[in-house]
């Protein structure tokens, strides 16, 4: 009797622990992956260094390091970036992976398209921290530095750190819309989840706005504004989602009573 009991739980715990080893060798596969990308994001730093000393708000941008230790910190914040950009879309494929043997077949074809689209909101959302916010903020503190009669000298360090602690937050925002309809489209997260949270959504979108632009009111709706847009888009797309889903899986169990 306790060796059928013994069997019936190995029985049951053996699908969670086939699932864990999966989960497990596609987070590997996501830390190859960004390992990679990290060690090509060490070649391409120079490139995109240049390009954003180009391409700074004001002319003639001087940097200084204040350590040893600054350029190579300064390459390792560039391949991290780099390396981001190309472990988005596949960190996608390998959830996609993941949830596959759980999807029909044309849940399978119809959530296989979010991947590209990964790479795609990731760019934009860059796009629009680098043109908009980070331009925003950066003139901000150069104004307040110049009414107060200070001479700005930049560190490398400093500055880039100012950059990136704009860009990545904002450019990950940018994966929520895709992220929930994902979700939503293989069943995990339902509709109603995000409008009881849609409060607490906000808040969270606005703090967001606040903390990284100047401290004037349309610097901050300029991005509090679009994250709000966001989180409403998510909430539509994942509305549309969630009810085609039901609907098929309505048809299926129609499908299989008649039969």
């Amino acid at each position: 009797m306790a060796e059928n009991q013994s069997a019936q739980r190995n029985d049951e715990w053996m699908p969670l622990t086939e699932h864990l080893g999966e989960l497990r060798k596609r987070i590997i596969y996501c830390l190859i992956v960004f390992v990679l990308g990290l060690v090509g994001g060490l070649f391409g730093s120079q490139p995109v260094f240049d390009y954003l000393v180009e391409a700074a708000p004001v002319k003639n941008l001087d940097l200084h390091a204040f350590s040893p230790w600054d350029a190579i910190g300064l390459y390792m914040q560039f391949a991290f970036l780099i390396s981001f950009v190309v472990a988005i879309p596949f960190a996608m494929f390998q959830l996609w992976a993941f949830v596959k043997p759980a999807l029909g077949v044309k849940e399978q074809k119809a959530t296989l398209v979010f991947v590209p689209w990964a790479l795609v909101m990731f760019l934009i959302g860059l796009a629009f921290s680098y043109f908009v916010v980070f331009p925003m903020a950066y003139l901000f503190t150069e104004n307040v530095t110049a009414n107060l009669g200070l001479e700005q000298t930049y560190g490398v360090t400093q500055y880039f750190s100012f950059l990136f602690n704009i860009l990545l937050p904002i450019s990950l925002l940018f994966e929520l819309p895709l992220v929930i309809l994902f979700l939503s489209r293989i069943g995990i997260l339902p509709p109603s989840l995000l409008v009881r949270m849609r409060k607490i959504a906000w808040f969270i979108m606005i703090v967001i706005g606040v903390v990284v632009t100047p401290p004037d009111v349309v610097s901050d709706l300029l991005v509090a504004v679009p994250l709000v847009l966001l989180y409403e888009v998510s909430v539509l797309l994942s509305k549309f989602a969630y009810n085609r889903r039901q609907r098929a899986l309505k048809r299926e169990m129609e499908a299989m009573d008649e039969a």
